[in-house]
């Protein structure tokens, strides 16, 4: 979701301030991010906490907006600094000079960071490798402004806040606000604490070959609770595969990436049960580690194959505050699923601002009822998907009112301070003419009448197989939005006919060329041509980047490859169109998509971001951030399981008994090995040998076809 601040059209070039950066949303593109939701840090690459958009929080908050540390009159160098798992982080330094003799570096400095719910931990060690007796003073400096994240986000964060000596024995440093407080307390006990500038301070003396430690933590708490709890630590609700190939980049990719899951994963406090609790995972850090529905519906999606119980908890999670009222303030409908959760009002700027529970969202409610249908599929018991079908039924009459004025689902702000576009693609310039124009609502776009196609037959699937009314009707209904859609979304440019990004108020198409080709892609909702047409479309230069797809064509007016939804590459996007790819009949096209990925995750250290630039291969070995890029996002890290799946050809009809793996580019990876896959809670090992051909060991219930 896109809430930067940008500046409004004017007649005339805007004039910049040099060097001003208060009021710009922070970069994070060199910032090494820990978590362990709700709670995760952004730190610099040194391993410092300081300015931006650095520091501890939890829930939405800042706990920390400071904590260095410093070597009295000896400059720290640091050497090294990077990831250890999601929740962990090494940092190593030099005191240059100390304890020297040689050009060989004597003294160092080990930072090792673990991050926990609600908790941070440093354990700072200096050890001297030298063979002089050194002394010196080391101060640790932690300070807080406790701002909120959209304060931080929209580049307003307020001073900090005086700390107070915290009570009780440990000695330590406080602060708290509202319902929120923070604690700071190190062993030992430093040697000089300096309350009011948050400083703890040690004189170290080591001998040659000795060291010394100190362990720092920090715990942030609300009074009241979180709003979503992280999770319990051994209840993980997917399987955790393997896979051992012959392009290590996907190895890596996937292992990182369940990593990255792992510590996104929240829970639901409504859940009946408080041992079990539902859950669902975080849409990305640092800007949205919160309930997402079309995020977190679409992770839920992409991790099937290794389980339907987070699909399971996403759906429960999202059905419990399904809308039942019309109420324009929030945009909340019967039937409509929520876009997202806060614990407050977000207010970002005069224009924007969102309501704590917002339903501004137009495709959430398709896709809910798509993920409820795939997950039977995949194995969600009878019990549990039954118990949702009324959720479901309020979902499709809802989808059939919101397409009751011409037959398309569309959007538009009815709050006057909401999102003004509402589909994934939602920052304010996302729709846009060839020329460069921004469409005007209301808004339909071309994805959302795939999703509601694909929902529609879905929907009428699972009424048909419990014997509930109306599955007829609703097939009908895909039939006539698929025979709609081919008569008014269709327009011509000189490469040939394509489908319109959207239609615009006026009903006109807006026949802009972009990524939304690959979300038609097997869901039905196009014939083997049209197909084929996109097929072709994708794999061009002008969307095709050598590390993904561009969200608008390189050849568009209005092309920026750092604009957010004007010419980025977002690695879900892709992977969709990848396995859209696939169901269609296009492995050659879908394993060309694949390969870029792998490219940028390597450049990515294998942690892919939401989104980053669109520059192209062209430009450059590897792709550019997008330096505000959440990281990680969890569409982004989910993308490595539906590439993998889209390279396997792995399909589950669960309720007829059958596993179908037809392996596609997956020999480009062979010979490759991956273990632990699943299908109807039973395990899925397979191996698939340089000539395309597959061994599948499922030992379970079900009946596996290999092609």
């Amino acid at each position: 979701m896109d809430t930067t601040v940008k500046p409004q059209d004017t007649n005339g070039p805007v004039t910049a301030t040099p060097l001003a950066t208060g009021g710009l949303q922070p970069f994070l593109h060199d910032a090494v991010v820990t978590l362990h939701a709700p709670s995760l840090v952004i730190s610099r690459e040194n391993g410092q906490l300081s300015g931006a958009a650095y520091g501890f929080y939890h829930g939405d908050r800042r706990a920390l907006s400071r904590l260095t540390v410093t070597a009295e009159g000896i400059a720290l160098a640091p050497v090294r600094g990077g990831l250890r798992g999601a929740d962990g982080a090494d940092f190593r330094a030099v005191l240059r000079g100390l304890g020297e003799v040689t050009p060989d570096p004597a003294v160092a400095l080990h930072r090792r960071r673990t991050v926990g719910d609600g908790r941070l931990e440093e354990v700072f060690e200096v050890t001297n490798a030298g063979v002089e007796h050194v002394r010196f003073r080391l101060t640790v400096h932690a300070g807080t402004d406790l701002a909120t994240m959209e304060q931080v986000k929209s580049g307003q964060a307020a001073g900090e806040v005086p700390p107070h000596a915290a009570d009780g024995d440990a000695i330590g440093l406080a602060w708290s606000a509202d319902d929120f407080a923070v604690r700071v307390s190190a062993a030992p006990a430093p040697d000089a604490l300096q309350v009011p500038t948050g400083e703890l301070s040690y004189d170290i003396d080591l001998e040659p070959g000795t060291s010394w430690s100190m362990t720092l933590t920090c715990t942030a708490v609300y009074t009241d609770g979180d709003q979503f709890p992280a999770p319990p630590a051994d209840r993980l609700p997917w399987s955790l595969p393997t896979s051992r190939g012959t392009d290590r980049r996907l190895d890596r990719w996937l292992e990182q990436s369940l990593a990255d899951l792992d510590r996104l994963r929240l829970t639901d406090r409504q859940s009946p049960d408080p041992d079990r609790p539902d859950q669902f995972l975080a849409a990305g850090a640092p800007w949205f580690l919160t309930l997402f529905g079309r995020d977190a519906l679409w992770a839920a999606r992409m991790l099937l194959p290794l389980g339907t119980d987070l699909a399971a908890g996403t759906l429960r999670t999202l059905a419990r505050r399904q809308g039942a009222v019309t109420d324009p303030a929030t945009e909340e409908q019967p039937g409509k699923i929520l876009h997202e959760v806060r614990r407050a009002t977000h207010r970002f700027t005069d224009r924007l601002s969102l309501p704590p529970v917002y339903y501004g969202t137009v495709d959430a409610t398709p896709l809910w009822i798509t993920l409820l249908h795939d997950a039977w599929r995949w194995g969600m018991s009878p019990a549990e998907v039954e118990e949702l079908l009324p959720h479901a039924e309020a979902a499709l009459v809802w989808m059939r009112e919101a397409a009751s004025a011409d037959g398309f689902l569309k959007y538009i702000d009815q709050t006057g301070h909401g999102l003004s576009n509402q589909g994934w693609k939602d920052s304010e310039d996302s729709i846009r003419y060839s020329d460069g124009r921004r469409a005007h609502a209301p808004i339909a776009l071309c994805e959302v009448q795939a999703y509601a196609y694909e929902a529609a037959r879905a929907g009428a699937a699972l009424l048909r197989a419990f014997g509930r009314p109306g599955a007829d009707a609703w097939e009908n209904w895909a039939d006539e939005l698929a025979a709609r859609f081919r008569e008014h979304f269709w327009v011509q440019d000189e490469k040939g006919p394509f489908p319109a990004v959207a239609l615009d108020g006026d009903g006109k198409p807006v026949d802009s060329v972009t990524s939304g080709f690959g979300h038609l892609l097997g869901t039905g909702l196009l014939n083997a041509e049209e197909s084929a047409l996109l097929a072709a479309r994708l794999t061009g230069p002008d969307l095709d980047a050598g590390h993904g797809l561009r969200t608008l064509s390189s050849d568009a007016v209005g092309y920026n490859p750092f604009g957010y939804h004007v010419g980025s590459i977002w690695p879900h996007d892709t992977a969709i169109a990848v396995h859209g790819l696939v169901r269609a009949g296009f492995p050659d096209a879908a394993a060309s998509l694949a390969d870029g990925l792998l490219a940028a995750s390597a450049e990515f250290e294998a942690r892919l971001p939401e989104l980053f630039a669109g520059h192209g291969t062209e430009a450059g070995p590897g792709p550019a951030p997008y330096p505000a890029s959440c990281r990680p996002q969890a569409w982004a890290a989910a993308a490595s399981v539906h590439v993998l799946r889209a390279a396997l050809g792995l399909e589950a009809d669960v309720p007829a008994g059958t596993v179908t793996v037809a392996p596609t580019f997956a020999r480009n990876y062979a010979p490759l090995t991956v273990n632990g896959l699943q299908a109807n809670g039973d395990r899925l090992d397979l191996d698939v040998r340089g000539d395309g051909s597959v061994e599948v060991t499922a030992p379970g219930r079900l009946a596996v076809t290999t092609a």
